[in-house]
């Protein structure tokens, strides 16, 4: 049977790909997708998800952005597109080989697009959540969620995410996942995306 895409805590990883200070000023609601990402980042960590970090040559392009929440975690340094370098694979190995990916972070149609298409490539489940991804583009950052959802990646949202995490009130940390979403993820442009299909 195929898979419908249901999340769940056992097996799962987030990765947090490149939200770094250079491209503040260049993406596409980057302050929003930010605070979405930061919400998933707490969200896995209230529920025992591991995270994992990576930074585009950092150097260059500056560290994680502080307001992401990620200082306690050292970020995997690249320069390739994929999150998918030897510490990482290292890291996902030592996770015990997790099914389902998490995937947040820029840019949508390079990073997070070659990112995916290596996790669907070794038979993990990919779960973009979409209004916590982006691009300096608007026009690049929705045709790659297009191509992305082609290739066999779910779209998703951080309140989506969460929820389903959960699946049920009576979760022990539902309390504490409720105040997540206390107030409705910021608008990050996608309903022209969604639309149009």
């Amino acid at each position: 049977m195929a898979s419908i895409g249901r999340l769940l805590v056992k097996d799962s990883v987030l990765l947090l790909c490149d939200m770094q200070e250079k491209f503040r000023p260049n993406i596409v609601h980057f302050t929003n997708i930010l605070s979405n990402a930061a919400r998933v980042l707490q969200a896995c960590r209230i529920l025992g998800i591991p995270p994992i970090v990576t930074e585009q040559y950092p150097r260059g392009l500056g560290p994680t952005v502080p307001e992401l929440g990620a200082s306690d975690l050292k970020p995997h340094e690249k320069t390739q597109f994929s999150m998918l370098t030897e510490g990482v694979e290292r890291e996902l190995q030592a996770l015990g080989g997790p099914k389902k990916a998490i995937l947040c972070g820029i840019e949508t149609q390079a990073c997070i697009a070659c990112t995916t298409f290596d996790l669907l490539e070794r038979g993990m489940e990919v779960h973009i959540v979409a209004d916590a991804v982006s691009s300096r583009s608007q026009t690049d950052r929705l045709f790659a969620l297009s191509r992305l959802r082609q290739s066999g990646a779910f779209l998703t949202t951080t309140e989506a995410v969460l929820l389903q995490l959960v699946q049920d009130a009576k979760h022990p940390n539902f309390k504490e996942i409720q105040k997540l979403l206390a107030h409705p993820s910021p608008d990050t442009e996608l309903l022209s995306f969604f639309s149009s299909l």
